[in-house]
C-alpha cells in the first residue's frame, strides 16, 4: 500500500523509505530510490542531511574541477567533460594537517576552522573557505589537542582518492 511519510529523521526514512523526495525552501531538490538519493546527494542540502560532504564544480578526467582546485576520485556514474559534478565523501574520510601534506594524498583543501563540535568519540571539525564551505571532518579527541586547532584557525583537509565518489550534479534531482 502506497503510503506519504514526512519526516525529519534520516533513520525514519532509510528504515521505512523506498523512495525519497527532498524538500528544500518549498521545493522539491532530489528525489528517487532512498539509497541513491543518499549516497549520491546533488545538492548541499541533501548530503547535510546523509551526513556526507559534497562538493560541486565541473567534471574533468577523474575528478571534478571546483574554482581553482581539482578534487579526484572514482567516477560512479557515467559523466560527460565539463558537466556540473559532485565529490561526495564521509566526515571520516578527511584527514586535517597543519600544513599541507606530501605523498599519495591527491586532495589538499586549505580550509579555515568555522568551529569544533563534539559528538560522543568524535569531533566533528566544521570548515568554511572558498571551496570548502560547509565541509566536516571528524577526528578524534587526541587529534584535536594535539593538532592545537581551534575555531579561526587555516588547516589543511585532505582527502584519499579512493574515499571520493565523483558522479554527476545536473538538474538537482535523480530518478523520475
Amino acid at each position: 500500500m502506497p503510503t506519504v511519510l514526512v519526516t525529519h529523521d534520516v533513520l525514519d526514512a532509510v528504515v521505512l523509505a523506498d523512495r525519497l523526495l527532498v524538500l528544500q525552501d518549498g521545493r522539491v531538490v532530489e528525489r528517487g530510490p532512498t539509497s541513491e538519493v543518499l549516497s549520491r546527494p546533488r545538492e548541499a542540502f541533501t548530503a547535510r542531511l546523509a551526513g556526507l560532504n559534497l562538493l560541486t564544480g565541473t567534471a574533468i578526467d577523474g575528478g571534478v574541477l571546483i574554482g581553482e582546485e581539482i578534487i579526484s576520485g572514482r567516477v560512479v556514474e557515467e559523466l560527460q567533460a565539463r558537466e556540473p559534478a559532485g565529490a561526495v565523501f564521509a566526515p571520516s574520510a578527511v584527514a586535517v594537517h597543519r600544513q599541507r601534506p606530501h605523498g599519495s594524498p591527491r586532495n589538499a583543501l586549505p580550509v579555515r576552522v568555522a568551529a569544533l563540535e563534539p559528538r560522543g568519540d568524535v569531533v566533528r571539525v566544521r570548515a568554511t573557505g572558498p571551496s570548502a564551505a560547509g565541509l566536516a571532518a571528524d577526528v578524534t579527541p587526541a587529534a584535536v589537542a594535539e593538532l592545537g586547532i581551534s575555531a579561526g584557525e587555516e588547516v589543511w583537509f585532505v582527502i584519499k582518492a579512493t574515499e571520493v565518489a565523483i558522479h554527476p550534479v545536473s538538474g538537482g534531482s535523480s530518478g523520475a
